[in-house]
């Protein structure tokens, strides 16, 4: 059974103009799949109807096949922006999600607690977002998120603020993390480089109403070598996955 499955979803803010149509995906258990477009394809839209902000006018989504199509709080969804609270310590901001649910503060902190090293924090429990780096902020945010719901987890663009080098750092270290912890994920990227360092299979999502043109599969062992970038292999996947959003797009115009 898998992890996340989507069926048929087709979905339009006024009921005339679709924005989805049609979008069949799944998500495998311990997987990260990455949903790849340009910008206003509707892959945030999909996102909110995954996470059950948004009811779609057809379609299913299946969480370890149970149908939860409409209902928010079951799985984890993190945007762009790590979303910590500016007056909470760190320990506060990452045990939130368990508080939400109900659990005594003390024992919030003290479960968020067990994590923080597992996820390259530790130590940082007292201080306040403002006196960390963009790179831990995230590691934070991103544990926030998996305390939320470790089922499955919907990351926008997660790594998009961070500089280059520190992005390369997140990218390793989260690949790392999600193996221990058998986190399943899909995250959206507009970085066909990112998309295919990261990805065991990837979705493109193109076109208006957003429809998805094609399925890769990344067949090389995680984690990648850092020069896979450089590598033959590496620039076939970036090659085909250019010439099917190219394509798409000639077709559209």
């Amino acid at each position: 059974m898998d992890a996340l499955t989507v069926k048929g979803v087709t979905f339009s803010y006024d009921s005339v103009t679709p924005v989805l149509k049609d979008i069949n995906l799944t998500l495998h258990h311990g997987e990260l799949v990455c949903l790849l477009g340009a910008s206003g394809g509707g892959k945030t839209t999909l996102f909110n109807i995954i996470a059950g902000l948004n009811r779609p006018e057809q379609g299913q989504i299946l969480l370890n096949g149970e149908d939860i199509t409409g209902q928010s709080g079951k799985i984890s969804y993190m945007l762009q922006k790590d979303m910590l609270l500016p007056y909470r310590t760190m320990e506060d901001n990452v045990a939130l999600p368990l508080i939400l649910k109900g659990m005594k503060k003390k024992e919030a902190r003290r479960q968020a607690g067990e994590y923080f090293a597992q996820f390259g924090i530790d130590g940082t429990q007292k201080r306040y977002p403002t006196e960390l780096s963009g790179g831990m902020r995230q590691r934070a945010a991103l544990l926030r998120t998996y305390l939320f719901s470790g089922q499955a987890a919907l990351l926008d663009e997660p790594f998009s603020a961070l500089d280059a080098f520190t992005k390369s750092e997140m990218h390793r270290w989260y690949l790392d993390v999600m193996s221990k912890i058998k986190l399943s994920t899909i995250f959206i990227t507009h970085d066909i480089d990112e998309a295919i360092l990261l990805s065991d299979r990837i979705y493109l999502l193109s076109g208006k109403p957003g429809t998805l043109i094609g399925e890769i599969t990344i067949r090389e062992p995680k984690p990648r070598p850092q020069d896979f970038n450089l590598t033959d292999t590496f620039l076939a996947y970036k090659r085909a996955i250019i010439t099917m959003l190219r394509q798409e797009s000639s077709v559209i115009s």
